[in-house]
């Protein structure tokens, strides 16, 4: 069944827009676009932080503690100009933020305006335009603001599957001090290269390089430099820079502060090697046998589709309800070649998503405290 033409149209103007994080005037106007799409009769409350504007809709007046709310992401990664032309191929819409996730992002929209005033219990659609550089300013911003739920459904492409985990993040820098020498004479010196790699060596040998897909923590070292612009020098400064996913069953990492995290890896550092840790964001974790869980399953069989759980290796913005104890998962509609350059939505899916989000908020009740 296709999507109605008031979707594939505001779709269309949607996805021409150029929502990069280097374009605050685009952010507002894709979040301005669908706040129209949603329409009049609503509260909608704005919030700004990092100059990145978010926006919080719900029926009626004093903002409650929400049964569900729907989370939507309308930035978008760079792009040659040529992607913000959306084109229909048969049942593919080709566009940058088709498949991540401006499609999805409508039907919860969709949902949202015709479920909302009719539901027993209170839901959100929450709007927000830095997912893809961090979250912090738009989800982390509202929870930090009061805006609280039970339940958070995040229109991240899924292919109607359940993603109930995804990993931390941890970015860090390895410093290394040595002795300048000429190379001529290394016995003199104390080169902090080689200490640096060593220490990669111990790191790596505990974290090895994956050849495949695997769940468990992974290591990437993106960089490493030395000052040196000679070759015929000792090096007594080098540094490498660290890229670290982890899952939530990892323990050295998980609820770990940074200080505790250095600690952790200071273990595997050779004398004169110093573990620096930049940014910490933690992993994502939903029950699956959650009250919610096996209610958005049931919507999904009904509509023919296998209600498989997925596990996402990058950083998603379930994470921040994670840490407050919420369960929250990834569901959107299907696609491929996301953030690259022929990305796509599945114009297959948008009908049985939107059915399975209207079912799965039929089956649900109030929530019962102390309950899923």
């Amino acid at each position: 069944m296709e999507p109605p033409e008031s979707l594939l149209a505001a779709a269309g103007e949607l996805l021409a827009v150029p929502s990069t994080a280097d374009r605050p005037a685009d952010l507002r106007r894709a979040l301005d676009l669908v706040l129209a799409y949603v329409g009049p009769g609503f509260t909608v409350e704005r919030f700004s932080s990092g100059g990145k504007p978010s926006a919080l809709v719900y029926h009626g007046g004093a903002r409650p503690r929400f049964r569900v709310i729907l989370n939507a992401h309308l930035d978008v990664v760079p792009a040659e100009p040529r992607q913000f032309r959306p084109r229909r191929d048969g049942s593919r819409l080709y566009a940058r933020g088709a498949q991540d996730m401006k499609v999805s992002a409508l039907v919860l929209a969709t949902v949202f305006r015709e479920r909302a005033p009719l539901l027993p219990y209170p839901i959100a659609l929450q709007l927000v335009t830095d997912e893809e550089v961090g979250g912090r300013d738009g989800t982390l911003h509202q929870l930090e603001r009061g805006v609280a739920g039970e339940f958070a459904l995040i229109g991240e492409q899924s292919g109607l599957r359940i993603v109930t985990d995804s990993k931390g993040m941890v970015t860090a820098d390895l410093r290394a001090t040595g002795r300048a020498a000429h190379s001529a004479y290394p016995w003199l010196g104390d080169s902090a290269v080689l200490k640096l790699t060593r220490t990669l060596g111990n790191l790596l040998a505990r974290y090895p390089d994956a050849a495949e897909e695997v769940w468990r923590t992974t290591v990437n070292v993106a960089r490493v430099t030395t000052p040196d612009t000679a070759r015929n020098q000792v090096p007594d400064l080098a540094e490498a820079w660290l890229d670290i996913r982890y899952p939530p069953e990892d323990a050295d990492l998980n609820g770990r502060t940074a200080g505790q995290i250095a600690e952790h890896l200071l273990t595997f550092c050779e004398p004169g090697v110093t573990p620096v840790v930049g940014h910490v964001g933690p992993p994502h974790h939903a029950r699956r046998d959650s009250v919610e869980v096996r209610a958005l399953q049931a919507a999904v069989r009904e509509q023919g589709y296998r209600p498989d759980f997925l596990r996402k290796h990058g950083a998603a913005d379930g994470r921040f309800y994670y840490e407050r104890g919420v369960d929250a998962v990834i569901f959107g509609v299907g696609g491929d070649g996301q953030h690259g350059p022929d990305e796509y939505a599945d114009l297959t899916t948008v009908m049985p998503y939107q059915r399975a989000l209207e079912d799965f908020l039929s089956r649900l009740g109030p929530a019962v405290p102390g309950g899923s």
